[in-house]
């Protein structure tokens, strides 16, 4: 048996085993240490040729994208950051100065939100690879877990999807965006290159949450399920209804798809992107109607309600004009590593 035959969630589920089963199946791990702080703790493999390339992927702008991936999984646990280390594998002829700008794009990135690099590792290999582990802290009762979501909860989704992988489409293939303005390459181009982490979502969503749980006198842990859309929309809803034995109705009206890439491709290309395309690095979040709908005023008109969760295990992407046939989600569809 080899790795291809059983696919990137088969060798998973199987090192699964491996591991505490009371902390993995997050974006992250998280640690007791402390009453009231807990400490989480997230790994991101950054590899040439698979997550960048110098085609498409300037080494500044794959120390940033690096570093947003790893703050992205934090901001997915509720987590704020503390630092991270970075494990550096590199060929012995890359030119010195293109790790000196890999560690700029990392460093500015981390500048925005107050995060140091704390210490990391060097190695050779033929293959250059970038590890990154990032630390975080969290309340214990402000912990967001996939397997919280339950039945009537609205899907919550902030920013654009989409974006990213039409930024990659760009910069593959620049005669794609003939019929954009400058302005709106640059920002589907932006939104591949330097991603920005939401961490920018937990002040707001803490302050809705807390100030309705007063209200309502509720004295429990604030509950709610979700995870970044790192590897698309649609597997982040799957992934969350898998972990909290949930199914989902995604309505394809109401997914966040940019102007600029409804103007480059088809409309159900750009729906595909949108679900499927992956790299957007938004928040996905499962909390009760009343909390979404405050959330999305607050973030503005980029953040929306997609869908809800619902009884059963499908994931269902419906419309509710009756134009289209509901069609089954699954994580087949989306981006594997085999």
């Amino acid at each position: 048996m080899k790795i291809r035959d059983i696919g990137e969630q088969g060798l998973l589920s199987r090192l699964q085993r491996f591991c505490a089963a009371e902390i993995v199946g997050d974006d992250a791990a998280v640690l007791e240490t402390h009453p009231d702080k807990s400490l989480v703790v997230t790994t991101d493999l950054l590899v040439d040729g698979v997550h960048f390339s110098d085609r498409t992927t300037s080494p500044q702008d794959a120390g940033w994208r690096a570093a947003a991936a790893n703050l992205s999984d934090l901001a997915a646990m509720g987590a704020s950051p503390l630092g991270i280390t970075v494990g550096l594998a590199v060929t012995a002829d890359l030119p010195v100065a293109w790790v000196e700008q890999l560690y700029q794009g990392l460093t500015q990135c981390l500048n925005a939100y107050n995060t140091p690099i704390v210490g990391g590792d060097i190695c050779r290999s033929n293959v250059v690879t970038v590890a990154i582990t990032a630390f975080g802290e969290v309340s214990p009762t402000h912990i967001i877990r996939r397997g919280n979501a339950q039945v009537g909860d609205a899907i919550v989704v902030t920013g654009f999807h989409g974006a990213s992988r039409a930024g990659l489409e760009l910069l593959l293939h620049p005669e794609s965006g003939k019929n954009l303005s400058g302005s709106e390459q640059t920002f589907l181009i932006q939104a591949h290159q330097r991603p920005k982490p939401r961490l920018d979502v937990l002040p707001i969503l803490w302050e809705i949450l807390n100030s309705q749980s007063k209200i309502q006198n509720l004295k429990s842990e604030i509950r709610v399920a979700g995870m970044d859309s790192s590897d698309g929309l649609a597997d982040a809803v799957v992934q969350i209804c898998r972990c909290s034995g949930v199914g989902a109705q995604i309505e394809r009206n109401w997914i966040t798809i940019p102007d600029a890439l409804k103007r480059m491709v088809s409309s159900e290309r750009s729906l595909e992107w949108a679900l499927y395309g992956g790299e957007d690095f938004e928040l996905v979040l499962c909390l009760p109607p009343e909390s979404a709908e405050a959330l999305v005023k607050k973030l503005g008109e980029s953040a929306a309600v997609v869908g809800t969760i619902t009884t059963g295990s499908q994931v269902l992407l419906v419309d509710s004009s009756g134009l289209y046939p509901n069609q089954q989600i699954t994580l087949a569809q989306g981006f594997q590593h085999f």
